[in-house]
């Protein structure tokens, strides 16, 4: 495995002072945000998009979405210590079941997209990415546990079984590409090998510890070193998420790079835009500006990641990044919002809160503090 990634990233020194006040405001995040709220929105996503037509797939199950069914997977359990429950809620139990059918009838079960319907080489693309996520949510909520149960381990077995072996792209896997910004992009693939790495780091270290396991994360980890240093701060921020888990994945020095690079692309009022960490250049293709403005998926999974590398939450960059969480929830609705890198949408439309789904579950996952 290699042990290096050369990222040709400057280890900026961003000066704490000019966070101090908004730092000075999140002191009493945990009680800021309605995490009732925040349940209600999330559930209610994921019911409409588990009855939304074009979400159904055979077999009567529906599709595992980039943008609201896996954020719902790893964002939803977080609030079950806030909302004194004993289990995982109706979706999730629903969302699971839905994976494991899958799972259990995966040479029969048709892929997400297909050549003949979309176009080459969907049906390779779909397969590898929902390979990866069934892994990640069935990882995910059995790390809880402490132990792999038979369909997160077949899970594990089936993205194992597509991982690609040979090539640049050795150690990756096939990833959807529709040209949409940040999960369907030309530089998706990157951001699908991190969830890879991050499902690796929910399974107990007996799993990990097995041999081909071993060679399989030792492929993997080789993808990740060799095209870290060109990819987005947005992969990058994922990339620190998933080193938090993997050993060997991230060097010290890598990690105090990529995190010194986000501090630098902070705001003053304590956030991140989404616009400033994806690739450089995006441009959307309705030829609309991009939102400037902090916005809860950058700002979630920002915080999210640096709490995961081990960032104390008392850090000045993080206490006001969780400050500006604490204060951006939407009280309407309970939501945190952003907008899509790829069109101008209605926010109020059911597409045009896709990128709020997901800014909601990762922007619960760093307020709620909880090890994923």
């Amino acid at each position: 495995m290699k042990k290096t990634i050369p990222l040709s990233v400057a280890c900026l020194l961003v000066p704490a002072a000019s966070f101090a006040a908004d730092a000075s405001d999140s002191a009493n995040t945990a009680a800021s945000w309605n995490a009732k709220a925040a349940a209600a929105y999330l559930d209610q996503r994921f019911e409409w998009w588990t009855t939304w037509p074009s979400a159904a797939r055979d077999h009567d199950t529906f599709c595992i979405s980039c943008h609201t069914a896996v954020p719902y997977a790893l964002g939803r359990p977080a609030l079950r210590a806030r909302l004194s429950e004993n289990g995982p809620s109706a979706g999730e139990r629903k969302l699971i079941a839905n994976v494991a059918k899958r799972i259990r009838i995966w040479p029969e079960a048709l892929p997400f997209y297909s050549d003949e319907k979309n176009g080459p080489p969907k049906t390779a693309e779909a397969r590898g990415t929902e390979s990866v996520l069934n892994a990640l949510v069935l990882s995910s909520y059995d790390t809880r546990d402490g132990k792999l149960g038979d369909d997160a381990r077949k899970a594990f077995e089936n993205m194992w079984a597509l991982q690609l072996k040979t090539g640049d792209s050795a150690g990756a896997f096939t990833w959807l590409n529709f040209h949409n910004e940040p999960w369907e992009a030309d530089d998706s693939q990157f951001w699908g090998a991190t969830l890879a790495a991050i499902a690796v780091g929910n399974a107990p270290r007996e799993y990990q510890s097995e041999a081909q396991v071993k060679a399989n994360v030792a492929l993997l980890a080789g993808y990740l070193a060799r095209n870290a240093a060109r990819q987005s701060l947005l992969n990058k921020a994922v990339l620190l998420w998933a080193g938090a888990g993997v050993p060997g994945i991230l060097q010290p020095s890598d990690r105090t790079a990529i995190v010194n690079e986000l501090f630098s692309k902070q705001r003053s009022d304590g956030g991140w835009s989404t616009s400033s960490v994806v690739i450089g250049g995006w441009k959307r293709r309705d030829s609309t500006e991009l939102d400037t403005n902090s916005d809860g998926y950058a700002t979630g999974l920002v915080a999210l990641a640096l709490e995961r590398a081990g960032t104390s939450t008392g850090e000045p960059h993080l206490k006001s990044a969780l400050g500006w969480l604490s204060k951006n929830q939407d009280r309407d609705t309970g939501r945190w919002i952003a907008t899509s890198l790829n069109k101008q949408r209605d926010p109020t439309s059911d597409a045009g809160r896709f990128m709020s789904d997901a800014a909601t579950a990762y922007s619960v996952l760093a307020l709620a503090g909880q090890k994923q």
